[in-house]
């Protein structure tokens, strides 16, 4: 029966699983609940995210995924020791982190995953 209440489940598309398995779970970090050739469940911070085996497809142009921080430039510093690389937009006034200041003020960092899908860290206000 559906509930107002239940937990969310979010997905993210890949076309090679070890591939995306090594990232989320070794560059950031997530804890794997399950997993096989086909999917991939990860712990989120107490959230599931399952990486969902896919043939190709076109990634869409905006973030897919995204956590929210207190601490931005921190958490930009430490995925990028990592070898996470920071997308830079042509128009947008971005910090030599990366990070874009929107006009609610909140800051926003994007990156891709493994499989090019994109990626945010944002810091609210």
């Amino acid at each position: 029966m559906w509930s107002t209440h239940a937990a969310l489940m979010a997905f993210v598309p890949v076309t090679d699983m070890a591939r995306a398995r090594a990232f989320y779970e070794g560059t950031l970090g997530l804890t794997v609940r399950t997993g096989d050739d086909y999917g991939c469940l990860l712990n989120a911070q107490g959230s599931l995210l399952r990486l969902a085996l896919v043939g190709e497809f076109e990634r869409p142009p905006h973030t897919v995924l995204g956590w929210s921080v207190g601490d931005i430039a921190a958490s930009v510093q430490a995925l990028a020791a990592r070898g996470v690389v920071f997308h830079r937009y042509d128009g947008m006034v971005q910090d030599e982190l990366g990070i874009w200041v929107a006009p609610s003020q909140d800051r926003v960092a994007w990156f891709p995953d493994s499989e090019g899908n994109t990626l945010s860290l944002t810091q609210p206000v």
